[in-house]
């Protein structure tokens, strides 16, 4: 088997195996008496929009962005509805435009439609230094400002694991989202970090907020969303690499 019959067939399997899990889990939701049936609908849609998106990212696949526009949208919405006020901001007034930055982006580079994959690059020595310095400020500065509003709001009793791990989604997804536009094969370890934040953010929420059920299906949509970046990381090593078999010229 070939990397693109694989690559085909594991995005398709990925794909698949989420749409069921979320209308599984969906249903067996809306059985309970407390669901909320709008936004367990709304977290079921972006949750499939986000894993189609995902797996069009990993394979370097310009619709990627397409698909982004509408998860980014309906995560705005569950972040909101769940007070999760960094995670929020994030996807309103950043990865919101960014989607359409990286169509631009990712345009210039080669991708064009769904039969060329963009032409990844890897980092220098430099820019490791830089992004690693950057992406550890910001993680610091975030995590200060989310407490200081937790403290303006609900006082000191609440969780600071959780305020922690939505700093870290925060700050790891803006650096990814910029590595992504710029279409940088390191932006997998970001993505990589990303989505075990959000399990443990959107895990911690599941389990403290009774009322908030339907947060599961966003716990779900990160596990399916580890398992595709660890390929992803895979398929843009080799993308990044100068005689490439995976990009089409």
């Amino acid at each position: 088997m070939t990397d693109k019959q694989f690559n085909k067939w594991f995005s398709t399997i990925l794909m698949a195996l989420m749409v069921v899990v979320i209308v599984i889990t969906t249903a067996f939701k809306l059985q309970q008496p407390d669901a909320r049936v709008l936004m367990l609908i709304i977290a079921a849609l972006g949750s499939v929009m986000g894993v189609a998106s995902t797996v069009l990212s990993a394979n370097g696949i310009i619709w990627t962005f397409i698909f982004g526009i509408l998860d980014v949208t309906f995560c705005c919405i569950v972040a909101a509805d769940n007070e999760i006020w960094g995670n929020f901001a994030l996807h309103l007034f950043y990865f919101l435009p960014m989607q359409f930055v990286g169509i631009w982006q990712w345009r210039k580079r080669g991708a064009v439609g769904t039969k060329s994959e963009v032409k990844a690059r890897r980092f220098t020595p430099r820019q490791w230094a830089i992004t690693v310095a950057s992406v550890l400020a910001g993680l610091a500065a975030v995590y200060f400002i989310l407490v200081q509003i937790k403290l303006g709001t609900v006082g000191p009793e609440f969780s600071r694991s959780q305020v922690f791990f939505d700093a870290a989604v925060t700050t790891f997804n803006i650096a990814g989202q910029i590595l992504m536009s710029l279409a940088f094969y390191e932006q997998w370890y970001l993505w990589i970090l990303v989505n075990i934040s959000s399990i443990f953010l959107w895990g911690g929420t599941m389990m403290s907020s009774a009322a908030s059920s339907y947060t599961i299906v966003m716990f779900i949509k990160y596990c399916f969303y580890l398992v595709n970046s660890l390929n992803g990381l895979r398929i843009w090593y080799k993308l990044s690499k100068p005689d490439s078999s995976l990009r089409s010229e």
